[in-house]
Parts: C-alpha cells; structure tokens; sequence
C-alpha cells in the first residue's frame, strides 16, 4: 500500500490557478502525490496539465464536483493509496496544513476536516453564517460538533476513500458528513487558513449560496433519516 497522502485536486475551468496550485505541490512538497481531475474544462486547465507533465485525469463531460471527485477517489483506491485529501484547484487551500491532518487521521479518525472556525474566531460573513447553521443541524441530528462543516479541505481514510469512489450518493457535502457520523464515521477538525481566490470565479455567488445552505438544510434535517447505507 502507498503510504503517502493522495492530494485529489478537482478542476473546472482553473487555467489561471492550476499551474500555481500544482507547482507549489511539486516544487515544496514532494513528499505528496497528486493528481488533478479536469471536470469536462472548456478552457486551457487540460492542456496545461498535459504540458507541464502533470497526472491528470481528464472527464470528458463537466460531471459536478460529486462525480469528479469520486474519479478522484476511485484513482486513489485503485492506485493503493491509504489516504486522500480534496484540495481545490483555485489556491485556497494550503498545503503546509496536511501534514497536521494526517497526524490526526493516523490517530483513529475516518475523516479530518480542516476547519476554518475551529478556534472560535468571530466572522458574520454569509459563509460563517451558513455553516454555523450547518453545524446546529449536524449536532441536532447526530450529536457531534463540527464547527465548519462546508470546508471543502477534508481528508479520508482508506475506508472512506472506498465509500466515495463506489457508493452512489456519495458527494462531498455537509449532508454526507452527517449521513457518515450517523453511521459510526469518527469525525475530527484540525485548524488551518484558507486564502482567498486570487483570479477566476467562484460558482458560489451569493443567490447560489443561499439554495446551497437550504438544500443542505433539508437534507440533513429531513432526507438523511431516509437515507440506506449499501455495503
């Protein structure tokens, strides 16, 4: 089994951010494999990868950041990794913070989340908003305490690096977090900075947000009691 952290890296449409976010990995962190999935990118994100050498895998349709992740995770499983970690393609997320995840992973935990609002830090961004309102629900419905619940910087174990790549319904989103906790999933946050993007857009524009929080809302107060786990 490979022993070093996978660092799946979605991509749509990141031509004026991949370069930077996979050189960095390169060039200060070698002790990490990666592999970036393009997401049906309609821009120059594909070709840049394929011209600077970099392991990619190239969705020929967009399939959403669920079924490009799951790519990323049926890589991981299917090359023998004992451990993945999303890591989005725009620069937000750092890398010098994995190292910690992993030392809390290998204590017993199935998933780390690196948690933006872990410390108590004071911030009434709509963001912050939303995922203190995530949180309640999570804690409401399962017990647990997840303080950032919509970080997008979270690492698996080989256990669960199987649930995503082969189970159906399996996105990376809050609602699944608290499906898993449901289900004896251990859960832990370590702390780390996430930067701001610094060229190209998010898709989370305000009004999207917004049905973002809602969705996951209503899926994890109401639809997770519904939901059946297949093993």
């Amino acid at each position: 089994m490979k022993d070093k952290v996978l660092v799946v890296i979605p991509a749509f449409n990141e031509e004026k951010n991949i370069e930077r976010v996979v050189d960095n990995l390169i060039q200060n962190y070698p002790e990490l494999d990666y592999v970036v999935v393009s997401d049906g990118s309609t821009d120059r994100t594909a070709e840049i990868c394929e011209e600077r050498g970099y392991c990619i895998v190239k969705l020929p349709v967009n399939l959403g950041l669920a079924g490009c992740f799951q790519t990323g995770m049926k890589y991981a499983w299917e090359n023998d990794y004992e451990c993945a970690i999303q890591f989005d393609g725009d620069g937000q997320h750092r890398p010098e913070f994995i190292a910690m995840m992993k030392k809390r992973l290998d204590e017993g935990y199935n998933i780390i989340i690196g948690s933006r609002f872990v410390e108590g830090k004071k911030d009434f961004s709509i963001r912050m908003i939303g995922s203190r309102l995530l949180s309640m629900a999570i804690r409401m419905t399962t017990g647990v305490k997840i303080a950032d619940p919509t970080s997008g910087m979270r690492m698996f174990d080989r256990h669960m690096i199987h649930e995503f790549a082969y189970n159906i319904n399996y996105g990376p989103e809050p609602d699944t977090i608290s499906f898993l906790l449901k289900q004896g999933a251990r859960v832990a946050e370590v702390p780390v900075k996430i930067d701001d993007r610094t060229a190209g857009e998010s898709y989370l524009r305000p009004v999207v947000a917004m049905r973002y929080m809602l969705r996951m809302l209503a899926s994890i107060l109401i639809i997770q009691n519904f939901r059946i786990r297949k093993r």
